[in-house]
């Protein structure tokens, strides 16, 4: 199934004065609540969806017949939440969410950057940008922070609950973190973490959390086809997460390789005992982008006992449009029975819909107004895989 993005869309009204995000890469939804995140940003966002009647709602043209809008966005500063390894404005390229019992996980590529080459340098200076590898001090960011509902009874992120749970981050520095320090010795990864991650390096892009087990994506490495993602433990430290054997061995971690037809990981969610994987282009390419279903799961992951597993069962749902550099789909999540409700009429009625956000959103998507646009998926798309892609 090819889908072409619905019209009406979701709209979401950034704050005034605030540039629209052209860059979303997470997304999670609580309730009326969206929380997003940005690949070029030290923080995220909270936007609540708003009634139609909301004033200038429908004044930004393109944005009129949106179906959703979401707005009063409240931006939180990654500094104000936990002791980050860099500085407070490093860019810590965030590019997955996951809410999961009261807990909003978020993780970073953990990936390397590579210079590009700029139309008004010489070859020499081109080159030498070209061999220039970064690393942000907080891009090795994988962390969860309490959700509590605060005093003006609107949810909110919080350094320490009133419970007692601290917002903490998986132990490590600005150049690395437990995993990727765990990950150096593998055969398959290990030579992937000096590889930028738009090169087909290590780059993590996908998270989907159950408990204190945790996968990861990754859009690269993908290995001769083979996409990658991990699983993880979490447990707390006394002050900072810590990895946590996963099986009497010791075993930090396991790693699934699945079928997804030469595509990387973009962004994961589970959906019952399913797994739904959105995939796209390793490199800096213009190509495919689809949703895969990867099929019970959680049952395998809670029966499997391999330190590595290959799996060919992933079913291709849907594949997404894209433009030329721009419209590529970065994050998925799904909408909450509120919001299905919200969209009133017969859609009231039938399960919640699906939001995708796009990295680099094309001038249809950017009406104006410091508002960005998202697609909305009905369950219909999810339903049934098309033919082997």
């Amino acid at each position: 199934m090819t889908v072409t993005p619905p019209n009406p869309s979701a709209a979401l009204h950034f704050g005034a004065g605030e540039e629209p995000h052209i860059n979303l890469s997470g997304a999670a939804c609580t309730g009326q609540w969206l929380w997003v995140s940005g690949d070029e940003a030290a923080k995220l966002d909270r936007l609540r969806c708003l009634p139609p009647t909301t004033t200038d709602m429908k004044a930004v043209a393109g944005a009129a017949s949106a179906a959703l809008h979401f707005g009063e966005a409240r931006s939180y500063a990654l500094a104000d939440l936990l002791d980050l390894p860099g500085a407070d404005d490093d860019e810590a390229d965030l590019e997955g969410l996951a809410v999961d019992d009261g807990w909003l996980w978020l993780a970073g590529s953990h990936g390397l950057k590579r210079k590009a080459p700029k139309p008004d340098r010489s070859d020499a200076d081109n080159v030498r940008r070209l061999t220039k590898l970064t690393m942000d001090g907080n891009r090795c960011l994988l962390a969860r922070v309490p959700l509590e509902i605060g005093d003006d009874g609107q949810p909110t992120l919080v350094r320490e609950a009133q419970d007692g749970r601290l917002a903490m981050r998986l132990d490590g520095d600005d150049e690395s973190n437990v995993l990727t320090r765990a990950l150096e010795d593998d055969p398959l990864i290990g030579p992937f973490l000096a590889i930028p991650g738009k090169d087909n390096g290590f780059d993590i892009e996908g998270l989907a959390v159950s408990g204190d087990h945790l996968l990861l994506g990754l859009r690269g490495p993908v290995l001769r086809g083979w996409t990658v993602l991990l699983e993880l433990r979490i447990a707390p430290g006394k002050r900072q997460l810590r990895l946590a054997p996963l099986d009497e061995a010791g075993t930090l971690y396991r790693k699934h390789l699945l079928q997804l037809g030469g595509l990387g990981v973009r962004d994961l969610h589970f959906e019952g005992d399913d797994l739904l994987l959105l995939a796209g282009p390793t490199m800096v390419l213009d190509g495919d982008i689809r949703i895969y279903r990867w099929p019970q799961a959680r049952t395998l992951l809670a029966a499997n006992t391999a330190a590595v597993r290959f799996d060919s069962t992933p079913q291709a749902l849907a594949t997404l449009p894209h433009g030329v550099a721009s419209d590529r789909a970065e994050a998925l999540c799904r909408l909450s029975p509120e919001l299905a409700t919200a969209l009133g009429g017969p859609a009231a009625k039938a399960p919640p819909p699906w939001l995708v956000l796009y990295d680099a959103p094309g001038p249809t998507r950017l009406p104006g107004g410091n508002v960005v646009l998202g697609d909305l998926l009905g369950h219909q798309v999810f339903s049934a895989p098309t033919a082997k892609a």
